[in-house]
């Protein structure tokens, strides 16, 4: 298990020392900052001057190795914009994102799983074509399009819930719920697929023929090998959920670190969003990370791989 957990933290490292050099590149390389911090009106005295003051005039190799060294110390800069620590700006956004995202994924897991199991138990019945179609239909409608309606029906047709702002614990329930139902296709399928592969294993009919309940056969033996890949996925779409916040949380407002890279990018804040990049980046890297593990650790065969 130590060579194992080893060798992939080794490549863990490997991943985000590759995913900061081309973020920053990406990022250094799509506009002229110095010109976006100017200003449309401004000269090109101007610009040079701020090119010169901000280190934007020296080679690209060595703006990213000053960069690193100060991600190193913890030093993320200071946001062109509003003028204070990256740091400071992240953490004060990074409660929100967070606890939306980790409600969002926890819903998903908790309507994803018995629906999976549920449509693989009652495989081509009335309700495997409805958890399918739930699936599918999730797949296709557009996070922003369904944050739409529920503020439509729930905010301004029935008044039930604030159609934004994250002052009250009720303007977190819409965003959740759009997030969650973004997670639970993936992970209900993949739930699925994992428990039919599994109910037609050896093993299983030998419980069968044991005499063994079908719940008994289902939680103590067929569930723990079938949620091995939903495991990773649930890391992955967890990730996604960090990441991919942006649209939400600007659809409702809520100020969290998805809607501080949209004022950034507007703003042609370039410390905030590399500072962001990275840190969503780090999170896949270890969420990628600590889902092997765990399948390591639940399955001795992921090691043995």
């Amino acid at each position: 298990m130590a060579s194992f957990a080893l060798k992939r933290i080794l490549v863990a490292v490997l991943v985000a020392f590759t995913v900061s050099v081309v973020s920053f590149t990406v990022l250094r390389l799509s506009a002229d900052l110095a010109q976006a911090l100017a200003g449309e009106g401004a000269s090109s005295e101007q610009v040079e001057q701020i090119r010169i003051s901000y280190g934007l005039d020296r080679p690209l190799a060595l703006q990213y190795l000053d960069w690193l060294g100060n991600i190193i110390r913890g030093d993320l800069g200071e946001s062109y914009y509003f003028k204070q620590p990256v740091s400071a700006l992240i953490l004060e956004r990074v409660p929100v994102t967070f606890t939306v995202a980790t409600l969002a994924i926890g819903l998903a897991l908790l309507l994803a799983i018995p629906l999976g199991i549920c449509a693989a138990l009652n495989r081509n019945s009335w309700l495997d074509r409805l958890c399918l179609t739930t699936a599918v239909v999730g797949q296709a409608v557009p996070s922003f399009w369904l944050a739409l309606m529920l503020i439509y029906i729930f905010g301004l047709h029935w008044q039930w819930l604030p159609l934004s702002g994250s002052e009250e614990w009720q303007g977190f329930i819409l965003p959740i719920i759009v997030l969650a139902y973004y997670a639970m296709p993936a992970i209900m399928r993949l739930t699925r697929a994992g428990m039919i592969e599994v109910l037609h294993a050896d093993y299983i009919r030998t419980a069968r023929a044991k005499g063994l309940s079908l719940r008994a056969i289902v939680t103590t033996h067929a569930l723990r090998n079938a949620l091995m890949p939903v495991v990773a996925l649930a890391a992955v779409q967890f990730g996604f959920l960090l990441g991919g916040s942006t649209v939400v949380e600007t659809v409702f407002a809520l100020h969290g670190v998805g809607y501080l890279s949209w004022e950034s990018i507007q703003r042609a804040d370039f410390p905030v969003v590399q500072s962001i990049v990275l840190m969503f980046s780090m999170i896949f890297v270890v969420l990628t990370l600590a889902s092997d593990l765990l399948n390591a650790a639940i399955d001795p065969r992921v090691r043995l791989q």
